[in-house]
């Protein structure tokens, strides 16, 4: 199979289109004969929604016409940074409602076409107006909870395009497979657990999780999963990961939080240096259990690349368990899941059908509904504590260094959510707690946190090492991130072409 046809970041092809090199509609025409080619090997692209999206494409393409010299499109292109760029959005999440792409959210349930959303979410709006055509959705697991994008809805597991009997990871595993596979450019994806990050991590991807408020989610709720879960991208470069985040920053009207201070732009900080940073690295478990040797290897590979860079890189981890901040993150999870399913089903004058969810989620749905008032509550407080434990942390180290999974990608197949028992899927010994240790902590405590792609395994599948900033730090993981890009010597993005 021959390469996708654009193999740049988003803002390269935008910047392409506004000088002409190609225009909107061929960009959306030339992405949407790649996810013809590409996806059935994949199973990332679950909904194309091609006519509004050629409408979209067309309107942008009569918008750069009325530009009369080089100076207007510069300007089109400083105000649109995705002018034209072809976006599949996430099948998962009220923040990018959008009345042309119904959402299935990964569940036989909802049946073959999806909720139909009254209105298009803030996110989403925003992104259109940076200059993007949203033309489809990628699958995630039924409900998000779970590492590995295994959804029965999509007829199969969606496979990492690096090697197509592994996992791409959970839950925005189809926009991982999608980006790394080349389809396209960037993809939306969302965070409650590490949705953004475990498969920025096992497809070779960078992916940002943002600080808790900085990015809307409304209005069609106030937030997602007690404050846990957030929107972003999965991005090929730095730029195009910051440039995303300042389309899409902000509170929107009625928001429970408010967004966090920012600067004017976080793109424009790039080619600043972050300074030398005091750098933790807890290259293990939180209270020791060894990670896989290749990942070992892979991050303290990367800690000695941070201290050529000049920071200050010293063995330290926090003073808690890996349970301690798993356990409630679950319980908030589950609560969650209860509520939208129950939720969901009042709207419609008609429950959800048990036997249309996968056991992993029907156990969820059960336990969501054991948890008291009181039991949720303590959940939040030991939430709340971690947050205020990592703050100290962060008062002797500006950046936790960690891997972000515990081992390479998964073989599909071992978190395929047949297990009945959800604390046993998530918290027991063979569980997915032992596979993503790291990630959950940035969501309980609503820091920011980054995954970026230091390595490929002996067998090619992609590594990734997770930084994690205090609150509201995000232009300083933004800042590491793009020196250590323009250090040079990192894996390529793209995976090779497809068998």
């Amino acid at each position: 199979m021959t390469r996708p046809w654009f193999d740049g970041d988003a803002h390269a092809l935008a910047t392409a289109i506004v000088r002409g090199e190609c225009s909107a509609q061929q960009a959306l025409q030339r992405t949407l004969a790649d996810i013809e080619a590409i996806n059935p090997r994949l199973n990332a692209v679950c909904l194309l929604a091609a006519e509004p999206a050629r409408a979209r494409a067309t309107a942008l393409d009569a918008e750069l016409a009325r530009c009369r010299d080089d100076a207007a499109r510069d300007a089109l292109l400083r105000a649109r940074p995705f002018f034209g760029v072809p976006l599949l959005l996430k099948d998962l999440g009220p923040a990018v409602a959008w009345r042309e792409l119904p959402s299935r959210l990964g569940s036989r349930a909802f049946g073959p076409r999806g909720i139909e959303w009254p209105r298009d979410g803030a996110l989403a709006e925003r992104y259109a107006a940076a200059g993007f055509v949203p033309c489809g959705r990628t699958t995630s697991p039924e409900m998000g909870i779970s590492a590995s994008t295994e959804a029965l809805a999509y007829g199969g597991p969606t496979r990492n395009p690096w090697h197509l009997q592994h996992s791409a990871g959970g839950s925005s595993g189809g926009a991982a497979a999608a980006t790394a596979a080349g389809i396209v450019t960037i993809a939306h994806a969302n965070d409650g657990a590490g949705s953004i990050r475990i498969p920025a991590s096992a497809c070779g991807l960078i992916g940002l999780k943002p600080t808790r408020g900085l990015l809307p989610a409304g209005p069609l709720v106030g937030e997602g999963w007690g404050g846990l879960a957030i929107d972003h991208m999965l991005t090929r470069s730095v730029r195009d990961c910051a440039l995303a985040l300042d389309a899409g920053a902000g509170a929107d009207p009625g928001a429970p939080y408010a967004a966090p201070a920012r600067p004017a732009s976080f793109a424009a900080l790039l080619a600043t240096s972050p300074g030398p940073q005091r750098i933790a690295l807890c290259n293990a478990f939180f209270e020791g259990d060894a990670v896989h040797p290749e990942v070992a290897a892979a991050i303290d590979a990367f800690a000695r690349t941070l201290q050529r860079l000049g920071h200050t890189v010293e063995p330290a981890r926090p003073d808690f368990a890996t349970l301690d901040v798993v356990r409630p993150v679950m319980q908030v999870v589950a609560t969650g899941t209860a509520m939208l399913l129950d939720g969901f089903g009042a709207q419609r004058g008609r429950a959800i059908d048990e036997s249309e969810l996968e056991p992993v989620v029907r156990d969820a749905w059960r336990v969501g509904r054991t948890v008291s008032g009181a039991d949720y509550l303590r959940a939040l407080d030991a939430l709340h504590a971690l947050g205020r434990r990592m703050a100290a942390f962060h008062e002797r180290y500006s950046l936790l260094l960690t891997p972000t999974l515990a081992e390479p990608p998964a073989l599909l197949g071992r978190f395929a959510m047949r297990n009945p028992d959800f604390i046993d899927y998530r918290l027991g010994p063979e569980g997915l707690w032992r596979y993503t240790p790291f990630t959950p902590l940035a969501n309980a405590t609503g820091a920011p946190s980054i995954s970026l792609p230091v390595a490929l395994s002996p067998a090619g599948l992609p590594i990734g090492a997770l930084l994690t900033a205090p609150f509201g730090a995000d232009a300083l993981l933004l800042q590491m991130a793009a020196q250590w890009e323009a250090a040079g010597a990192t894996p390529p993005r793209i995976a090779p072409p497809l068998a």
